[in-house]
């Protein structure tokens, strides 16, 4: 692929989003080729060492704030006309209510998500903290004589670490799973915006 047809197919893969950012962009990478040309490769090996087109599009994507794109988005490319206005003001009693639910219930899903992950980590802290307890009751039995006390308090103290341990891994897998998803999410409501633009 030449610059010419990299950069074409990078405009349109950019469409959706604001022009001031789409001419940015391409300026960036045309001047990128240029600067590799001038190193000595040529125009198609220049923009195969760039990376694919798809892969540059997600990560601009993904770095451009949602609010940008919902405010490019419902600029209005025309006047109203009033027969419009009135259809809005009259319907606002439906869809503002439908809109301002189906948000809550978005945010209250993620939050219940959240929710779940802080109390995993915060059985992982007990299971810690008990563990730390069991040990120093063990070791104050210990030193009143009492063996089968010191035991059992040294036994569950040990059982708390390992499971501490093992509950780590499994908290810190979650989280980042967590994490992972909701950049897809934010990544998906923005494209989601795109492809309304290109329509």
């Amino acid at each position: 692929m030449n610059k010419n047809d990299f950069l074409v197919r990078l405009r349109e893969g950019l469409s959706g989003l604001p022009q001031d950012d789409v001419a940015e962009c391409l300026t960036f990478y045309e001047e990128m080729i240029n600067d590799k040309v001038e190193d000595g490769l040529s125009e198609e090996d220049a923009v195969a060492e760039i990376g694919s087109v798809d892969k540059i599009v997600s990560q601009i994507v993904a770095e451009i704030p949602l609010p940008k794109l919902v405010k490019e988005r419902i600029k209005p490319k025309r006047r109203l006309m009033v027969f419009e206005i009135i259809l809005l003001i009259l319907g606002f009693p439906v869809w503002f209510p439908l809109l301002i639910t189906t948000f809550v219930i978005f945010l209250s899903v993620y939050i219940v998500i959240w929710a779940v992950i802080l109390s995993l980590w915060a059985v992982e802290l007990s299971c810690i903290a008990s563990a730390l307890v069991g040990a120093a009751a063990g070791v104050k039995f210990l030193c009143k004589g009492d063996w089968t006390q010191a035991i059992v308090m040294i036994s569950a103290g040990m059982v708390l670490a390992g499971l501490s341990v093992f509950l780590f891994f499994g908290c810190k897998a979650v989280s980042k799973g967590a994490v992972i998803v909701t950049k897809k999410i934010a990544l998906g409501i923005k494209s989601l915006f795109i492809r309304k633009e290109n329509a």
